[in-house]
């Protein structure tokens, strides 16, 4: 099916508000020229004729939104869970992430990376490289060719790496920036640059100026980590003294929403001051269940920052996440809310199921526009679903069909996929 206007029969299931879904059983979603054309219980007169897949009894939902994931850490997922962030990163993520310098070995990596990211149902994604240029290129040219629509960014860190991995100075890192900047900004039809600091203590207050220089000139979006770790943020606060809280770092160069179109990961440990800024500037907050979990981190306070109105999507966070899967992710976001709710704080109620699809389809994907959604004028990224092979003597509703995709979170249910109208599988 190579034509960007078809439609497709089946279950179809998206987001009515952040905290209900849509049904239409045995109903016609409508792709037109790469956009939704809404959703019906017959083909309406002006489609009939066009191509029209039947899934039969499948089930049809928007594409997923990963909202930040590391590519170079792909490798080696779950290996040294016993440690937490800093020490993870010093002990693991650092040698492994030098490694990419050589493009062989870099190309062998990533291009495991892209294959496998192009198996699950996700259609969008954030991603991590590394600080090598022409690595982070090779990664943007298999991105590419998968289809998926992603942001990929070359990271930028200056200070408190490794000897083998941190950039000579910040000028040096922003001379590289530029390069990779003018080298992608227009040469991909699925793949955009996305600035990428890794974190404030890897990044100097120089560099963070000549980044916001860049920002400005490109007018491209950015994304970094916040308020992770408890010894993250204390870092923060002895490395930026003139700053009262961790996004204050970010925001004071002009890179923290508003103009810059930010994605934050994690915000596990946000103090008011800093949900409020998130909340004024626009700033997406990608929440990582599974990573919080794996690297002790803790749990993000997501019910409040649903109420508060932020902008809230999901994310693997490969390696810390062990799963590139935004199932899994929907699946972890529940069960922490859980338990934040049991055993930490009984007034923020545990997430449902309606709100993490929202945050896996429309809430992330809305970073890249209109997408995430059947409604009239999204584009077009479906995944179709099917669970005959989920045996049982039980007659399940659409929805709990549903919910035991999502939580089993099985590739193998996987039979279609699309982005902006286009086949991918």
């Amino acid at each position: 099916m190579n034509q960007r206007t078809f439609a497709l029969k089946g279950n179809i299931c998206c987001s009515e508000t952040s905290s209900s879904l849509s049904i239409s059983e045995n109903s016609y979603v409508i792709c037109e020229d790469g956009l939704c054309a809404g959703v019906f219980p017959f083909l309406p007169e002006k489609y009939r004729g066009i191509p029209c897949m039947d899934t039969k009894d499948c089930l049809i939902i928007p594409g997923l939104t990963d909202l930040h994931l590391h590519a170079p850490q792909y490798g080696y997922r779950a290996t040294g869970m016993d440690l937490e962030l800093l020490d993870w990163l010093n002990t693991i993520t650092f040698p492994q992430e030098a490694r990419y310098r050589d493009l062989e070995f870099a190309e062998k990596a990533y291009s495991i990376f892209a294959e496998d990211l192009k198996k699950t149902p996700n259609t969008r994604a954030c991603i991590f490289a590394t600080l090598h240029v022409p690595a982070t290129e090779l990664l943007m040219d298999l991105m590419d060719k998968t289809g998926m629509k992603t942001m990929v960014g070359k990271v930028n860190m200056d200070r408190n790496g490794t000897p083998q991995l941190q950039e000579e100075s910040a000028a040096a890192s922003a001379c590289d920036t530029v390069k990779w900047i003018e080298d992608t900004l227009d040469k991909y039809e699925n793949v955009k640059p996305i600035l990428t600091p890794r974190f404030t203590p890897s990044c100097s207050d120089k560099l963070m100026e000549l980044l916001s220089e860049i920002q400005k000139k490109y007018n491209l979006p950015l994304q970094s980590h916040l308020s992770e770790n408890y010894g993250e943020i204390e870092w923060v606060k002895e490395l930026c003294p003139n700053t009262s809280f961790y996004g204050e770092a970010y925001d004071q160069f002009g890179l923290f929403g508003g103009s810059c179109p930010t994605i934050m990961a994690h915000c596990v440990h946000s103090c008011e001051e800093e949900i409020q800024l998130m909340k004024k500037r626009g700033v997406y907050i990608a929440h990582c269940p599974q990573s919080n979990t794996n690297l002790a981190s803790g749990i993000a306070p997501v019910r409040k920052y649903l109420d508060e109105g932020l902008h809230i999507g999901l994310g693997s966070d490969v390696a810390g996440g062990t799963n590139a899967s935004i199932f899994r992710a929907m699946t972890d976001a529940i069960q922490v809310s859980k338990l934040r709710w049991r055993l930490v704080d009984s007034s923020l109620k545990p997430l449902t199921l309606e709100e993490a699809f929202y945050m896996a389809t429309e809430g992330g994907g809305a970073f890249f526009g209109k997408v995430g959604n059947f409604k009239k004028g999204y584009e077009f990224d479906a995944v179709i679903l099917d669970d005959c092979n989920l045996s049982s003597p039980l007659d399940f509703s659409v929805k709990d069909r549903l919910e035991r995709l999502i939580y089993l979170s099985d590739d193998r249910n996987i039979k279609g996929k699309f982005t902006a109208g286009n086949k991918v599988l």
